[in-house]
């Protein structure tokens, strides 16, 4: 049984799971989703199916999983891991990765924990996108825990402390792995860095000091790598509308269609690379340093090891090579990669809705949408340098 005061951010018990699984089935968003994602379901039958399960176990494998499956296959030019054997069955840890998309950033580890035989990690979710109740139900029964965002300081205390409290419980009371982004939403330029605000949280929970709180996560980074985004576009019409109006939002639509977008675009190959747990790198962390010192060291040593574990792929470099007007890189790709690149992005920015783009507005775009794709390989040398 949760401890009461998770209950309200915490994955159901089982004692809910079935009720919640009842009710989300009869919602019509659910319905709409399922049919979306999967056009030729029999959605009668899927329904029935569900309502066969009676444990997050059963659902992860019997519906998430052959659902991944089929996302891999159709959306994917496979999707490879690399560092698992650093995972001990026996040892639960906190992967903290770069974010790329939304959804799948956890929905594929937790897939290559699966094919690999670890058991699924529960992942932290921001209820800035559960827009939907059933969005919710849907993400607590796959679990998930929540992260309240967007309070008032006092209740961001509170919230940081409640979050921070139930990842620390999941470590070491239940011995089941989490997952967290480095950052709050997605580094739109691919530019991955730990935000300090994240260790801050991390190490309220516990009773030692801050490192000593940091080090009982067994905090594992981990690099995800996408050959392509399919947001990217997406994103390139945010910075152009922000370019145009500083104090452009976006609205709930558009984090649906980057949920949407992001789930069934095409991704080329996807690659996951596990580092090494940091607990050995915190012990050779100076005691003297001050507070702040010691989050700033440890989101260095997260960034790092999440920059050396990129998996470089053809377009990063051909992006990196146009940007700085080099050919640095030139042995890293051919001819046809280069054109086959270039009318990627050229189909990618003829997907952006904006009206009256002019030449130097698409050229800025596609200059935003290359610097998404060469950041990866400006880190990854920038690590290499600093070993």
């Amino acid at each position: 049984m949760i401890p009461q005061e998770y209950q309200d951010i915490a994955p159901y018990d089982s004692d809910i799971f079935a009720e919640r699984l009842r009710s989300l089935v009869k919602e019509p968003g659910f319905e709409h989703a399922v049919r979306y994602v999967m056009p030729d379901v029999d959605y009668p039958a899927f329904c029935r199916e569900l309502l066969s399960v009676d444990s997050q176990y059963e659902f992860q494998h019997k519906v998430m999983l052959p659902f991944l499956e089929m996302l891999v296959a159709k959306t994917t030019d496979g999707v490879f891991a690399r560092g698992f054997d650093t995972l001990s069955h026996d040892k639960a840890v906190t992967f903290i990765t770069n974010h790329r998309d939304i959804v799948l950033d956890a929905s594929f580890l937790n897939w290559c924990l699966l094919k690999d035989g670890f058991p699924t990690c529960e992942i932290a979710i921001g209820n800035n996108l559960l827009i939907f109740n059933w969005i919710e139900d849907l993400v607590r029964i796959n679990k998930s825990f929540i992260v309240k965002r967007n309070l008032k300081l006092t209740k961001a205390l509170e919230a940081a402390r409640q979050l921070s409290g139930y990842m620390h419980y999941c470590i070491e009371e239940k011995h089941v792995s989490t997952w967290i982004a480095q950052r709050e939403g997605r580094a739109k330029d691919s530019n991955d860095l730990t935000q300090e605000s994240l260790l801050k949280m991390l190490a309220l929970g516990g009773n030692g000091s801050p490192i000593e709180n940091i080090k009982s996560l067994n905090i594992t980074p981990t690099s995800i790598s996408y050959e392509y985004d399919p947001c990217d576009f997406l994103k390139a019409t945010e910075y152009l509308n922000r370019r145009r109006d500083p104090d452009f939002h976006k609205s709930e639509h558009d984090d649906l269609l980057s949920m949407e977008t992001g789930i069934l675009g095409y991704k080329g190959r996807v690659y996951f690379t596990v580092g090494e747990c940091i607990n050995d790198r915190l012990d050779a962390l100076d005691p003297e340093l001050d507070r702040q010192t010691v989050f700033h060291e440890i989101a260095a040593i997260i960034d790092k090891t999440i920059h050396r574990g990129y998996y470089l792929f053809p377009c990063n470099y051909i992006a990196y090579d146009y940007l700085e007007k080099s050919r640095r890189f030139a042995d890293k790709y051919t001819e046809k990669d280069v054109e086959d690149f270039r009318q990627y992005i050229d189909r990618q920015l003829d997907k952006v809705r904006i009206h009256d783009v002019t030449e130097e507005e698409r050229q800025f775009m596609k200059n935003m949408v290359l610097g998404m794709y060469a950041f990866p390989l400006h880190n990854a040398l920038a690590a290499t340098a600093e070993q």
